[in-house]
């Protein structure tokens, strides 16, 4: 009988629904049993039932009333979520041939460690909590860790190092894994596409330790923001260790759920600073003595004033030497420290990337970041955010699905059709070519 009527109430939301959600949402729901009105169906997982209630809920109580009658309702049974160790590794091996493209399953750079992380004032807190975690994942003050910076300032190296420690701890053979969240994002779309969403689910609720690097990157985009809420609770409530990193603190993130900002805020929050002078002359010291350069305290002493920015950077003139001594046959002094300087550091500026051209055409329009990202078709915003895709396709090597993910997640197709508009309008249009002169200066000027 149960039976029956759980295959009433599919024809009846088959109508109703997509194909795609209909599959995605329905099919894997069992029915169990049926007994006093009351029809009780087997759902994969939590998180399945609270995006059953919170997006179904009204064609659910519709389609139970019309086929159960008024006083029919529904009662779910959640399965035990404790997976055994061989379940764990068959769910991951499971995921990785759908989803991941590298053999590393944890995706962790293992030249991103603590002893190559260079402690100072600017950066101590950070290490020190993520050393604490490291002992006990999980199980700590510090759960969430948001470690937050301006790009350079070793953000990606930090959170990775966490990673890196813990499997070397051998913590009970916990599980790491690292992603940005630009990949997140697109396995979740993937996970639609193929309808395999309950895998994607599974992966992510049974890590032990999650590491996303840039999660201003979710801005806009409310379904990866949606599912990575319920994940980030489900672990949450589990005790698993979450590492997160953006360019800003999370009450500056814009484009973000309130609700999700919130739980970034729950547990510790720290931002990686500019490095000062003796950081800055540690970091020299230590990379000259591991890649056993000959360059003296002088040249070393002068770098470590001259370039303030940020680490990066600084790895940047000293690979620029290294170059320049190896292909030259040139000593490594003050004069060529100073060449080199002047050109790859005092005349840069800010690099451009997606995000300063989005910064630069959005004024330009006077319009928003979040209006440019945003669903909206007003004329002037659709031309700003061509616009800003023509430039990020011509100032980046990003490709035209990385593009379109900065810009609230459209697909590659979107990037395409803008590239191609603003080529016509330039052709046709003397008054637009102007402004796309006048935007280029101003990117070229940086």
């Amino acid at each position: 009988m149960h039976l029956e009527h759980w295959d009433k109430c599919l024809s009846l939301i088959k109508t109703k629904i997509s194909i795609q959600s209909f599959e995605t949402w329905f099919k894997p729901i069992e029915s169990i049993s049926y007994n006093n009105k009351t029809l009780t169906l087997k759902v994969p997982n939590k998180f399945f039932y609270e995006w059953l209630e919170e997006h179904y809920i009204k064609l659910l109580n519709e389609v139970i009333s019309n086929v159960l009658g008024k006083n029919g309702r529904i009662e779910y049974k959640i399965p035990d979520n404790t997976l055994t160790k061989n379940k764990i590794k068959a769910a991951k091996l499971n995921y990785k041939n759908t989803f991941l493209e590298s053999s590393n399953l944890n995706n962790l750079n293992s030249n991103y460690v603590f002893k190559n992380f260079i402690s100072g004032k600017c950066n101590s807190v950070a290490r020190i909590a993520g050393k604490k975690i490291c002992n006990s994942p999980g199980n700590n003050p510090f759960n969430p860790l948001m470690v937050y910076g301006r790009t350079g300032l070793g953000k990606t190296h930090i959170i990775q190092a966490i990673g890196n420690k813990i499997i070397n701890n051998n913590n009970n053979n916990k599980s790491v894994y690292y992603v940005t969240s630009e990949k997140f994002a697109n396995q979740f779309i993937d996970s639609l596409k193929e309808n395999k969403l309950k895998n994607f689910n599974k992966f992510y609720t049974n890590i032990d330790v999650l590491i996303i690097d840039d999660v201003q990157f979710f801005s806009g985009k409310t379904k990866t923001q949606e599912v990575f809420f319920h994940i980030f609770n489900q672990l949450n409530l589990n005790q698993k260790q979450i590492v997160l990193s953006a360019d800003k603190s999370p009450i500056k993130l814009s484009g973000l759920e309130e609700r999700l900002v919130s739980r970034f805020k729950s547990g510790l929050t720290v931002e990686l600073e500019k490095p000062d002078y003796q950081t800055r002359l540690n970091i020299l010291k230590f990379k000259v003595k591991k890649d056993n350069l000959s360059i003296s305290d002088d040249v070393i002493e002068y770098i470590a004033r001259e370039v303030d920015s940020n680490i990066r950077e600084i790895e940047g003139v000293l690979i620029s030497l290294m170059a320049h001594s190896t292909i030259y046959k040139m000593e490594i002094d003050l004069n060529l420290a100073k060449s080199i300087i002047n050109k790859i550091v005092k005349n840069t500026n800010r690099e451009i990337d997606i995000n300063y051209i989005q910064e630069i055409v959005s004024k330009y329009f006077h319009i928003s970041i979040e209006e440019m990202k945003d669903k909206v078709r007003k004329k002037e915003i659709v031309i700003a955010r061509q616009v800003a895709m023509y430039f990020s396709k011509d100032y980046t090597n990003n490709s035209l699905k990385s593009i379109g993910f900065h810009f609230g997640g459209r697909d590659h197709s979107t990037v395409i059709h803008a590239v191609q508009s603003v080529n016509d309008m330039i052709d046709t249009d003397i008054i637009f070519k102007k402004s796309i002169n006048e935007i280029n200066k101003r990117l070229s000027s940086n």
